[in-house]
């Protein structure tokens, strides 16, 4: 016996973005690596692309993920993971 099911067909109501089709899709059709979703409506899933060009342009200009010691002209990070500052120290805004 299986210990996970594959879940052939998603929630009436779920709407995903398909990365590899790049296509609109009710319930889950392709594999999780390949989506952004659930969305609440087909309309939100149709704009997935937007909204993620959206964030992260807003995250690339929030001053709470950049240094200002780090330098560079492009604000962009030295090196280091997304929440850690070039001295080790943890800069992630929500924690």
């Amino acid at each position: 016996m299986a210990l996970f099911k594959k879940r052939t067909v998603g929630k009436p109501g779920e709407w995903y973005y398909c990365l590899k089709h790049q296509k609109v899709e009710e319930g889950p059709e392709c594999p999780a690596k390949d989506r952004f979703g659930p969305y609440t409506s087909r309309q939100e899933a149709e704009h997935a692309m937007q909204t993620a060009q959206e964030r992260n342009l807003e995250w690339e200009t929030d001053p709470r993920w950049h240094d200002a010691s780090e330098g560079g002209s492009d604000g962009g990070s030295a090196g280091g993971s997304a929440g850690e500052s070039a001295g080790g120290k943890d800069t992630n805004p929500s924690g």
